[in-house]
């Protein structure tokens, strides 16, 4: 029997009439926002430690984003770094940045600027699929306490 390759299968299939399509999760505002509101709804009971929040698409592109009266620059733009760099490595910040110290390399090697390799940021997956639907980006606080309300996010986000 020939080979039928995919793309030869899909025209087939819609000469027959049939559709191939494919479906992909996707965020919504409303859930970006939902994270945010709940990230900085926590981070504002100490209002004298601002930071800032980013949330990207899988594609790294962003949704929302939020920050705190005062908060400098290097956070804010940490936070859309991190969001960044979940959506694109599929996994959390800081486990992106042990993978690559694991295998001796840092993240300058990778040819992306954007990509950051601190702990700070959580990949957002689907429940069903475990697809890469974006990632949630938090600085300005310590490391471990901006991985906690960006997961505070994810939670909110009721995937």
């Amino acid at each position: 029997m020939p080979r039928i390759y995919p793309t030869v299968r899909m025209a087939h299939t819609i000469l027959q009439g049939d559709f191939l399509m494919y479906d992909k999760p996707m965020l919504g505002l409303e859930q970006a926002q939902d994270a945010i509101t709940a990230i900085l709804a926590e981070a504002n009971k100490e209002p004298d430690r601002p930071l800032a929040v980013a949330i990207v698409d899988d594609t790294g592109s962003m949704i929302s984003y939020g920050r705190m009266d005062r908060c400098r620059e290097v956070p804010k733009r940490m936070a859309i770094r991190k969001a960044y760099t979940c959506a694109l490595s599929g996994q959390d910040s800081k486990d992106y940045a042990e993978r690559l110290a694991g295998q001796g390399r840092t993240v300058a090697e990778m040819g992306d600027p954007m990509l950051a390799a601190v702990q700070g940021g959580v990949v957002i997956l689907h429940p069903g699929t475990g697809s890469i639907m974006g990632g949630i980006g938090v600085s300005g606080l310590a490391a471990e306490e901006d991985e906690d309300l960006a997961k505070i996010g994810l939670t909110a986000m009721n995937l």
